[in-house]
């Protein structure tokens, strides 16, 4: 195979396991299978090479988490053109081409179809600090959240019990719970010092950190889920990606539904984002602002929480972008033009 570039695209579905890849050349699609592991990822940048694909050719992964992370780094890695795209936009297309096929095989062969038609934005893999802190956060909140379910089952066991008494098995899961308190206090200050060390990721820190509401946690999360803030053109560009872009429901007279946020992106990033926006509502004069002009609106209070998340987006956008903290005169006087979520 040595056709043109034009006209030929990539597409790869993945799932845990494994990878269904689909290599479109105008109307012929040529298939490979490999495991979505770090030689799998080898033998499909060997297959690529053996077709004679020329490296600006587009490859497109929907954006499903560690499992296509770790496949799009391996392709950036090695020079190819990669694209990560929502879902929601591969969704779309599938419906506008009466797509009816779901299997891998179809989904790799929508995907470059879909390359072949779209208009893509490069995928830049994260540098590795920004890894290494996806890691320990990730860590983080796998032991947080035992944590909890260690703490809930304890309560459980501790039901009915007479005061005073304890049994063995709340005995260990008290030891388990003491164990995991250890092993979260490690490694939040290892994330501490992995921030600290790092130059770029501490001046971004600090810059987040700057905002009321915006703690040393949301600065950790934030950075390692969405790595370099500046990579996105707007701050609306990077409200999309996180999730908390408005989605309205009016058609006519008839339909006159909630606008709420349109949960179409990073859904780990956007949890990160929730109590913050809680916090913020109360004690972020900028937001506190909105808030109250929101209400007014009749607005619900559900709905106010996602436009506080949203505006928290803006504001880290804007500190990192302009490289200076948060001066709570410049988005005061945005206010005055412009409301809403």
């Amino acid at each position: 195979m040595n056709e043109s570039a034009v006209g030929t695209a990539v597409g790869i579905d993945v799932s845990k396991l494994k990878l269904d890849v689909c290599v479109a050349a105008g109307t012929k699609f040529k298939y490979k299978v490999v495991k979505n592991t770090r030689s799998g990822h080898a033998e499909l940048i060997t297959w690529l090479v053996q077709r004679k694909l020329p490296h600006d050719v587009p490859v497109v992964l929907e954006a499903t988490g560690p499992y296509s992370e770790a496949a799009a780094t391996a392709l950036a890695d090695a020079g190819w053109r990669v694209s990560v795209v929502n879902p929601a936009r591969v969704k779309g297309f599938a419906q506008s081409q009466l797509s009816r096929n779901k299997t891998d095989k179809a989904d790799a062969k929508l995907l470059a179809t879909f390359a072949q038609r779209a208009d893509l934005e490069l995928w830049r893999p994260p540098s590795r600090a920004v890894r290494d802190l996806h890691a320990l956060v990730e860590r983080l909140q796998a032991l947080q959240d035992m944590r909890q379910q260690e703490s809930n089952r304890l309560e459980a066991l501790s039901q009915g019990m007479p005061q005073g008494e304890r049994s063995r098995v709340i005995v260990m899961v008290q030891d388990h719970i003491d164990w995991l308190s250890r092993q979260i206090a490690d490694i939040e200050s290892k994330i501490h010092d992995h921030i600290d060390n790092n130059p770029d990721l501490k001046h971004d820190a600090e810059l987040i950190r700057s905002i009321p509401g915006c703690g040393p946690k949301l600065a950790a999360q934030f950075l390692a889920y969405v790595g370099d803030v500046r990579r996105f053109k707007s701050a609306k560009a990077l409200a999309a990606f996180v999730g908390v872009t408005p989605k309205q429901k009016q058609s006519g007279t008839s339909v006159n539904g909630r606008t709420t946020i349109s949960r179409a992106g990073h859904s780990a990033a956007r949890k990160a984002l929730y109590m913050p926006g809680l916090v913020a509502k109360h004690h972020n004069p900028v937001i506190m602002a909105m808030a109250k002009r929101l209400e007014s609106r009749g607005m619900s209070p559900k709905a106010i929480v996602g436009a506080s998340m949203r505006r928290l987006v803006h504001l880290i956008y804007g500190v990192i972008n302009s490289g200076k903290r948060f001066d709570m005169e410049i988005p005061m006087r945005a206010l005055a033009f412009q409301d809403g979520i």
